[in-house]
């Protein structure tokens, strides 16, 4: 009776370490984005979080078309999991959910990076990429 008892506890425990583990595992965190100052009301702004596979190749592991109120965007991405991510950022003035370029190539519409990293040329994700935690993120991107 005590070997059985013993058996019974033990298969209990490790069910109940593996559950334990299984929900830690499955722990996923809230990045608030908050954009200001935006040039105009026109359009919506599209956010796009990406990794470093799908950086700058179209859309993102999680998308977001926002709506502009009052010149400023806020908008979360829910459910993100640990890792190395960036967020794309773009005002879609005409809505037409992609980035207009001039004659020269040069964008037509306002566009920003995690990082607030703005360089000559495409963003980089090098510069762009931040860490996810444990911790839910707060940032302010600008256009």
């Amino acid at each position: 009776m005590k070997t059985f008892l013993f058996i019974f506890v033990l298969l209990f425990s490790i069910t109940f370490t593996n559950a334990q583990n299984t929900e830690s595992a499955k722990k996923t965190q809230l990045i608030n984005v908050k954009i200001d100052k935006l040039p105009s009301h026109d359009g919506h702004v599209i956010l796009t979080l990406h990794n470093e596979q799908t950086f700058m190749k179209g859309a993102g592991l999680k998308n977001i078309k926002a709506e502009i109120i009052d010149g400023k965007v806020d908008v979360q991405f829910e459910g993100v999991t640990p890792g190395t991510y960036a967020i794309i950022v773009l005002h879609d003035t005409n809505d037409n959910n992609k980035m207009d370029f001039g004659e020269t190539g040069r964008p037509k519409e306002a566009f920003g990076t995690s990082n607030n990293s703005m360089s000559f040329g495409p963003p980089q994700f090098a510069n762009a990429k931040f860490e996810v935690t444990n911790t839910d993120l707060e940032m302010n991107i600008i256009l």
